[in-house]
């Protein structure tokens, strides 16, 4: 199927954020005013197929993403050993 082409006036504030999400993500700015527009036509819940993320830009997302600190992941593995702990021991249904 051929694409269209579409020529489109949008202000300059949302110019610059469209410009940053693009970068962002590592995409061309009409990718994600194609995503937007897909979005929008067809909104989720109603037949839309997910946006498919390739292994190109999943690793240049994972540079991006927050990490835990060494404190803050013994913090945590403490706090889910503790509700581990708390939770009381599951009796099967056939005892």
């Amino acid at each position: 199927m051929k694409n269209s082409h579409l020529t489109l006036r949008i202000p300059a504030a949302l110019a610059r954020t469209l410009d940053r999400l693009a970068r962002i993500r590592g995409v061309p700015k009409s990718q994600v005013v194609r995503e937007a527009v897909a979005d929008y036509l067809v909104p989720s819940g109603e037949g839309a197929s997910p946006t498919m993320v390739t292994a190109a830009e999943l690793a240049k997302r994972w540079a991006s993403i927050p990490r835990l600190d060494a404190a803050e992941a013994d913090a945590l593995a403490g706090d889910i050993a503790d509700a581990r702990a708390a939770v009381p021991p599951l009796v099967g249904a056939w005892k």
